[in-house]
C-alpha cells in the first residue's frame, strides 16, 4: 500500500494575529507554524499501516520553502518521503489541482488529507481531490481499516456515526478521533536526525485558474462590557434585554 498524507502548514493556536498591507495580507511575523492538526491524526494512522502493514508514507504540501521545516517534522515523525509543491496555497481549488498531479504521478492508493485546515477551515480540499481524482471519499473519518484493496471507514454523522465499506483507491477526510490525542508523535533526536537525510522533492506547480482571492480580513470584534444586574431586579434586567441589547 502506497500513502500520501496531505500536509497544511498552519498558525499555532496560541499564534497573535495581525493583517498588514490595510488588512490585505496575513502577518507572518512571530507566528509559530505547525502542521495541521487534522492532518496529523491522520499522519499517525499512516504511521500505523506504516508499522503494522509495510505501508510506504509519503507527506506532500502546498507551499513555499517557509513550510519546510513542518515537512521535516512529518519525515521526523517516520514518513519516507516528502514532496512539497513550491507555490503559495491560495485556495481549496488551487491546492486540490496540485495535490491531484501529484497523487496521479505517484500511483497512491491511499490518500489521507485533514476534513479542514485550522486557518482558513474552508473545508474544501480533500472533497475536491477525490472529484479529481475520481476516487472513493469518506469524510470526517475517525476510523480506517485496510485489508488489501478493501477499506472499512468509521465516519462522524450528525447525532451518530456510520461504518462504510470501500474499495481503494480511497480518499478521507481525517479528524480528531481517527486516532487518539494520546497516540500523536513526538519526534525524538534519532527521528529528526534521520529525516535530514530523508528525500524531500520540490516540484513545480501545473498551470489552471485560481478561482478566488482574499480581498480583506477582518478580526472579531472586540467584546464590549460587561453589565451587571442585580439578581432580584429582574424588571432592569427584562428592560435591558428587550431596549438595549434587543434579543427579546
Amino acid at each position: 500500500m502506497k500513502i500520501i498524507v496531505c500536509i497544511s502548514n498552519v498558525p499555532d493556536t496560541t499564534s497573535k494575529i495581525n493583517f498588514t498591507d490595510s488588512d490585505t495580507k496575513f502577518d507572518t511575523n512571530g507566528v509559530q507554524f505547525v502542521i495541521n492538526p487534522n492532518d496529523e491524526f491522520g499522519l499517525t494512522r499512516a504511521m500505523w499501516f506504516k508499522e503494522k502493514q509495510g505501508a510506504a508514507v509519503h507527506v506532500a504540501t502546498v507551499g513555499g520553502p517557509q513550510t519546510e521545516p513542518t515537512i521535516r517534522k512529518a519525515l521526523a515523525i517516520g514518513a519516507d518521503e516528502a514532496i512539497r509543491i513550491n507555490a503559495e496555497p491560495t485556495d481549496g481549488f488551487f491546492v486540490a489541482r496540485q495535490l491531484a498531479e501529484v497523487v496521479k504521478n505517484g500511483g497512491y492508493n491511499l490518500i489521507i488529507a485533514g476534513r479542514e485546515s485550522i486557518d482558513y477551515n474552508g473545508g474544501m480540499v480533500p472533497g475536491i481531490l477525490a472529484t479529481l481524482l475520481d476516487m472513493n471519499f469518506v469524510n470526517t473519518c475517525i476510523g480506517l481499516e485496510v485489508d488489501g484493496n478493501s477499506a472499512t471507514a468509521l465516519r462522524e454523522i450528525d447525532g451518530g456515526k456510520e461504518k462504510l465499506s470501500t474499495a481503494l483507491p480511497l480518499v478521507i477526510g481525517a479528524q480528531k478521533g481517527l486516532v487518539e490525542e494520546s497516540d500523536l508523535r513526538i519526534p525524538n533526536m534519532r527521528g529528526i536526525m534521520m529525516a535530514r537525510k530523508k528525500i524531500l522533492n520540490v516540484v513545480e506547480p501545473i498551470d489552471g485558474p485560481v478561482p478566488t482571492k482574499d480581498q480583506k480580513f477582518e478580526k472579531p470584534a472586540a467584546k464590549g462590557p460587561v453589565k451587571l444586574v442585580d439578581a432580584e431586579n429582574v424588571d432592569e434586567l427584562i428592560n435591558l434585554l428587550h431596549n438595549e441589547a434587543k434579543v427579546i
